[in-house]
This record gives C-alpha cells, structure tokens and sequence, in this order.
C-alpha cells in the first residue's frame, strides 16, 4: 500500500463504539464496510491525501446535513445508493440522527498508486467533489469490490486489484477526462516464460499483479492488458486455473482429502477450492473424482 499518511486513511466517527469495521487492503487501494450497531445521532469527518468513494448499501436518516468541501451542504434523508465522491485532501464532515441501522462500503484509493499505467495521470488528475450521486458502472464496480472485502480470500487478491483498477477507470471517467489507452502488443515469449514459471511455482502462494509486472519490467496496467493478450485470460483466472489444474491431477491420481488439496494449494478451507473448481469445470471436486476414477 502506498498511500503516504501514518496509519490507514478512513473516516472518522463519533462516537467510534457504535461502529463495526470491515477493512481490506490490496494495491494501492484500502476498503471497508461499516456496519453501525446503534441508532444515535452521530458525526463523522475526514480528509486524507487519497479519494474516498462512500457507496452506502442502506443509510437513511431523520435529520443531519453533509457538508463536502466545494459543494452546498446537503440534508438529504434518503441515502441509501446515492454515491459521494471526496477528492484526496477535500474536507468532508457531517452529522446525523438515523432512522435505520446504516451498512456503508468506503474505498480509499492513492492518487499515486500503482493500480494504473502512469501515462493516464490518474495522480495528476484534478478530481471534482460529488456528494450523493448515482452511477450505474460506478456502483456495480463497487458491490463488485464489497464482495472481495467479505470474501477476504488471498487466493482472489489479483482479481481485487482488477476490479480495483477499473474502480480507477469508472472515477476517471465520472470526472469527464478522456481515457486514452495506448494500443501495445502481448508480453515477449521470454516474458510469458518467466510468468508462467513464477505462477507455477507459487501456486499455493498470494500473487499480485504488481509481483507479475515487476518480473518482466512493466506497469501493472500494461502487464495485465498484455497479459490478457497472450494468454487469453486476466491474470488472476490463469493463477485459479492452473491450481484447479494441480487439483484435477490430485483428484485423478491420488486418494489425498479434497481438504488436504485445498490447503497444499493456498485455499483457507475446502470451499474456496470447490467454488473456483465447480466454476471452472462445472463439477464440484468430490463429483470429478468420482468420473475420473
């Protein structure tokens, strides 16, 4: 994580005791779900060198005002999927009395982090303050993230740090910058070599794509486009469908507990393996070892 602040960049609440935490920290990006545990009237507040994105699954309120710094204060009671969007170093601060027990998402992301090719300017970009919005993309993005934050499985890290990456794309976008990609070939054989080879040694290991990008001397935007290109898949789906691979052959040719394999492959429990295995073959493992023997 790069962002440069002492601790973890979050939002402020008091009181603090009436709040339950989530948090999850990828490249370049931190997040978490509030759950408050509650009903009292409370403030909050924050300004950090990085954006915060507050994307709030159930939120309404019978008073209270928002005030975020450059915009009108808002007394909006109904905020339940309405956006807001904090440009690093913007005031943001509020109160409120609600009128249900809150569940909000907060993404935390560094301007000058490593999730995008440099050459977009993501840290030098002029981002405009938004308070209670709604966007589509922007939003399904961001259950997208949620999802990983309650899953907290380090087998799935590369995809977080990709849904993390077009999070990116989406605030670009909102803000009204043109996003020109330049167009650039898949990786060299040696490249592809050298990946693969790291890949398959470290199955049973956390990957991420900024640990693949520095192998063969790339940003982690441009290793993941060219990735795709050579071959075929994002990174984080070869990663999965090399160890379903591994899985298949233990299953095939071995009488080891579908737990044992889970746990030599990096997975937390069985039913990491078995999801990433049914998805990918369309069978759970227990049901291919039965075809295959």
């Amino acid at each position: 994580m790069n962002i440069p602040v002492t601790g973890s960049p979050r939002i402020d609440f008091s009181p603090s005791d009436i709040v339950k935490r989530r948090p999850a920290r990828w490249l370049g990006l931190e997040a978490e779900t509030v759950e408050f545990t509650e009903p009292q009237t409370y403030e909050y507040s924050f300004r950090a060198p990085c954006h915060m994105l507050i994307a709030p699954e159930l939120s309404r309120r019978d008073d209270g005002e928002t005030a975020l710094e450059g915009l009108p204060k808002s007394k909006l009671r109904d905020l339940t999927r309405k956006l807001t969007f904090v440009p690093a170093g913007s005031q943001f601060q509020g109160w409120q009395k609600p009128s249900v027990l809150s569940r909000v998402n907060f993404f935390y992301v560094d301007p000058r982090g490593p999730l995008l090719d440099p050459e977009l300017r993501f840290g030098e970009t002029a981002f405009k303050p938004r308070l209670f919005f709604f966007d589509a993309d922007l939003w399904g993005t961001a259950l997208k993230l949620k999802a990983q934050i309650d899953r907290q499985d380090a087998s799935a890290v590369l995809y977080a740090e990709a849904i993390g990456a077009v999070l990116c794309h989406e605030l670009i976008r909102l803000n009204g910058v043109p996003i020109e990609v330049p167009r650039r070939g898949g990786l060299a054989l040696w490249q592809q070599k050298r990946v693969a080879d790291f890949i398959e040694a470290r199955l049973d290991s956390r990957i991420s794509v900024a640990d693949l990008a520095g192998l063969v001397h790339l940003s982690p935007y441009h290793f993941a486009r060219a990735f795709r290109q050579s071959f075929g898949i994002p990174p984080h789906r070869y990663h999965m469908s090399r160890r379903v691979e591994t899985a298949k052959n233990l299953l095939g040719g071995t009488a080891t507990p579908v737990t044992e394999i889970a746990l030599r492959l990096g997975f937390s429990e069985a039913s990491s393996l078995s999801a990433g295995f049914r998805r990918l073959t369309g069978v759970s493992p227990s049901t291919y070892r039965r075809i295959v023997s």
